[in-house]
Formats: structure tokens, sequence, C-alpha cells
């Protein structure tokens, strides 16, 4: 079996990276998608993680604002098949999480407002490709 998922839109922050145990880079960050329900915009929030290179990449050139396209695999909460349930300060929460395989820069340095060095506009993962 396989699964994809795709999400275009806008960091709400700047990505964090980190460096996981083995010393693999790790970035996070959060996308904002528009969507309409009953005629009324809502706004889904979908939290994604990308690593090696490509973590690399994303730390450098995406930042606050700047639009992407972000394919790979959504992560889910094993025992009830939902969205990862969380316990935070202000009580619970869910989120939608996305181990992202590609990562496509959709806006240019000039609209991110970054300095003049060009971003590519893919990261892929060398991975197999399924089909």
């Amino acid at each position: 079996m396989y699964h994809t998922i795709i999400v275009v839109g806008s960091l709400g922050r700047d990505p964090e990276m980190r460096f996981g145990g083995t010393g693999e880079p790790i970035t996070n960050f959060s996308v904002a998608v528009n969507t309409f329900q009953g005629g009324a915009k809502a706004t889904l929030w979908v939290r994604v993680s990308v690593f090696g290179k490509q973590a690399e990449s994303c730390a450098t050139y995406l930042k606050k604002g700047s639009k992407c396209l972000c394919e790979g695999v959504l992560n889910f909460d094993t025992k009830t098949g939902g969205p990862r349930v969380w316990q935070g300060k202000n009580g619970h929460g869910a989120s939608f999480e996305i181990k992202a395989h590609t990562v496509r820069f959709l806006s240019s340095p000039k609209e991110d407002g970054a300095g003049s060095e060009p971003a590519p506009t893919e990261v892929v993962d060398t991975g197999e490709v399924p089909f």
C-alpha cells in the first residue's frame, strides 16, 4: 500500500533546524493552507518535517511567509488513525503532520524579502519512486 499527500501554502513562522541522534539535519515548519468550508474561508495548519539535504535547503531558503509545495506521507496517531493529539499548556490540541519527500519553493527571494542568492525551485528525496 502507498499513500501521498500534497499541500500548498505559506509558512507561518521561520523553519527550525535541529540535528537527530545520528547527526542528520531535521527541519520543521508549519504551512497554512487556505480552504473554503460552507462559503467561509478557513485555515488548516499542517506541520512539516524534512530530513537530510532537503532540511538544510529548507532552513536556508524558506522563511515566514514563503510559499511552498510539500509532498510526502501523512503521519498519524497509530492508536486512533487520526491526527496526532497532544496536551499543551492551554489544553488539548491536534495536528496534521507530513514527512516531506519533496519540497518545492514557490516564492522568489524578492517575494520573501530574502537576499539576492536564488533559491532552488525543488529539493527532491533521492529514494525510489513507487511508480
